[in-house]
């Protein structure tokens, strides 16, 4: 794993202590790499998100489609 030195305000300083504490993280390490986890999360969501918004339309999404997709639930769940 490699290391990264970030320096901060006091103020936020004090607000990363506050939630390493509060949110039972080990260390503040552990809160910065979650916050990185969900920033990149965040982010793969928003491109697959662009991505489907600049697709064309394979089907039209009517009351036909949401009964085959509760249908195919439906079977998964009995599995």
């Amino acid at each position: 794993m490699s290391t990264m030195n970030i320096s901060l305000p006091d103020a936020l300083k004090s607000f990363v202590d506050e939630q390493v504490t509060q949110r039972g993280y080990g260390t503040s390490s552990e809160y910065v790499r979650e916050l990185i986890r969900k920033d990149a999360d965040v982010l793969r969501m928003r491109g697959m998100l662009l991505k489907g918004a600049a697709s064309e339309p394979t089907a039209p999404v009517d009351a036909g489609y949401f009964s085959k997709l509760r249908e195919r639930v439906e079977k998964r769940a009995r599995k």
